[in-house]
């Protein structure tokens, strides 16, 4: 596990990475439909076009007798794939534009598919896996991390939340470190996500490129993962930390996990003090979604997590946290967000309350394709 604030991807203005490659490709290879998420220079940063590509393709492959089995990977040894293109995000925002909802909606139907999905999906995680790259991951059948995995949900340092499902599977790993995660942004290692369940196999960074051809070759994705996997490079932290993580961020608001977290004592203070002050830098208003995104999620099903989250991004995107947050981080780089309200003692319940309430178009999931 790495401390310090969450990484934000330098993302490009554009849709290319100045070059004339496809963002996406795909590939029929034996019994695999094979996925490359090909901007390594962005850090294979999802794009609406690459969202609008890869969907239909695996629904193709869903009916195809063919294919055994999905792998998705991506170009590079930096990435997998470091979040939604936050900058071209920022500009449809600014604009009105209505392409920066169509992304959400439809990658919220993406995701709702991979977590549907009929057949056996492998994703192939290693380098950074943020935000967008979560949602085209962690909700597939099989997740495979290299030793260069480094896994967070920072989206509260830039005034968004943590979604793409995070409301569903963040309540679900173990005891409160999804919490954790959603309120700090901390990162974890390989190790770290094959404890808690983020990676279900861990395989040397260097054999990725054969077990994607193994599992070219293979009829059954489980026994061919099953038979390179082993123990990640290092041992987990996180079983040490679990008692100091479940008694601080179990608390009911963002200020009780605060005030649990400075009263810690002993061998956990300074690490419980690294957490409140990376939370203090984070936007309030993020954190408080955030938090009631972990308790409500944890009773609700898959797609119910969805439709909240669709409803919370369509009242983001007429705030002003996203837009300083990523000002702030991304275009002037200075670090020095302004956020409103600068401090959780001036939010009020009514006002996280209502970036909850139902929409007059909900999010519609009821007519993806089922392959």
């Amino acid at each position: 596990m790495t401390e310090g604030a969450a990484i934000v991807p330098p993302m490009s203005k554009g849709t290319r990475d100045m070059t004339d490659e496809p963002e996406i490709l795909f590939e029929k290879r034996g019994r695999a439909g094979l996925i490359t998420l090909n901007r390594p220079k962005a850090l294979n940063a999802l794009t609406l076009a690459m969202v609008r590509q890869m969907h239909p393709q695996l629904a193709e492959w869903a009916r195809d007798p063919e294919i055994a089995h999905v792998v998705v990977r991506a170009a590079g040894e930096k990435a997998f794939c470091a979040g939604g293109d936050i900058r071209q995000l920022h500009d449809w925002g600014r604009a009105g534009d209505r392409h920066f909802l169509d992304f959400y909606r439809e990658e919220y139907r993406l995701n709702t598919f991979i977590k549907r999905y009929p057949k056996p999906y492998v994703a192939l995680i290693d380098g950074i896996v943020m935000g967008g790259g979560v949602g085209v991951s962690v909700h597939g059948s099989h997740r495979v991390a290299g030793e260069r995995t480094m896994f967070a949900m920072p989206e509260t340092g830039i005034g968004l939340f943590p979604d793409v499902g995070g409301t569903f599977f963040l309540p679900r790993l173990p005891g409160s470190v999804g919490t954790w995660l959603a309120l700090t942004g901390a990162r974890l290692k390989q190790a770290d996500a094959a404890w808690c369940g983020i990676a279900t196999h861990a395989v040397p960074s260097a054999r990725f490129g054969a077990l994607a051809e193994a599992l070219c070759k293979g009829d059954d994705a489980a026994a061919v993962l099953d038979g390179v996997a082993g123990a990640p490079a290092e041992p987990s932290t996180l079983p040490g930390l679990m008692p100091a993580i479940d008694r601080c961020f179990s608390a009911d608001t963002v200020l009780e996990v605060l005030e649990r977290l400075e009263a810690e004592s002993g061998a956990d203070a300074q690490w419980a003090a690294k957490q409140a002050a990376t939370i203090r830098s984070k936007s309030p208003t993020s954190l408080a979604i955030a938090l009631r995104q972990m308790r409500e999620g944890a009773t609700l099903g898959f797609e119910d997590c969805m439709r909240v989250e669709w409803r919370i991004v369509n009242r983001v995107v007429k705030g002003h946290e996203f837009f300083e947050g990523v000002r702030a981080v991304i275009i002037d780089k200075d670090n020095t967000p302004r956020w409103q309200p600068a401090t959780l003692e001036y939010l009020s319940e009514p006002e996280i309350d209502g970036y909850f309430a139902p929409l007059d178009e909900e999010l519609d999931l009821e007519e993806l394709a089922a392959g």
